[in-house]
């Protein structure tokens, strides 16, 4: 009887979980009652509370799991391995690997890192962990690529982590924009384009 009762709770839990971040995404953490989510879930708004004491608990149920495997540090060992130690030919040959590296992950996940950049801002739990973390392990990494291929003469002799910020922005903010605004755009091509436009701002001379 416990265990048919544990079960039941736990496919209650589970289909809170699914709702929240289904009405999360879809409205934003300040705009959603926890009436919406218990309603979508199918349970009364009380077996919310049975789980979660506030609302934000629930949302940093949610995000942290999820935020917190990406940049747990076995984790992020892994990601090093998968794209910071390749051998590259070229700093745009590393772009490639790192942008279809980190869209298939985005792809993955994306409805919770939806709720986790919406939110990040207005939550301190949900920043210092994770960006020390790629202080620690990711920035150590990078820098050594950006250096290689500076030494190489690909790059222009600007400071490693303005480089990063280029790149980490320009990649990121095309994949994101594309989940978030236009689906309709081959996603290919525009990647590409914006490999493109990160390595003709950063190659020291014109393109050959």
């Amino acid at each position: 009887m416990d265990n048919q009762e544990e079960k039941k709770l736990s496919e209650k839990h589970r289909k809170i979980l699914e709702a929240a971040i289904e009405t999360f995404a879809e409205k934003g953490y300040a705009a959603t009652s926890t009436n919406e989510i218990a309603k979508k879930a199918g349970v009364a708004e009380g077996t919310i509370f049975r789980h979660y004491k506030t609302k934000k608990e629930l949302l940093l149920s949610i995000v942290s799991p999820t935020v917190a495997k990406f940049v747990a540090p076995h984790l992020a060992k892994s990601f090093s391995k998968e794209v910071f130690e390749g051998e590259y030919n070229s700093y745009e040959e590393f772009l490639r690997k790192l942008a279809y590296n980190r869209y298939e992950f985005i792809k993955q996940n994306f409805p919770i890192l939806k709720i986790f950049i919406q939110e990040v801002a207005f939550h301190e739990e949900f920043q210092k962990p994770y960006f020390n973390l790629f202080r620690e392990v990711i920035l150590p990494n990078f820098t050594k690529v950006v250096v290689h291929f500076q030494e190489k003469g690909e790059l222009k002799k600007l400071p490693p982590d303005t480089i990063i910020r280029f790149t980490i922005s320009t990649i990121a903010g095309t994949i994101f924009t594309q989940r978030f605004l236009d689906q309709s755009q081959d996603f290919n091509e525009e990647l590409e384009a914006a490999i493109s436009f990160l390595m003709d701002g950063l190659n020291p001379g014109p393109r050959g």
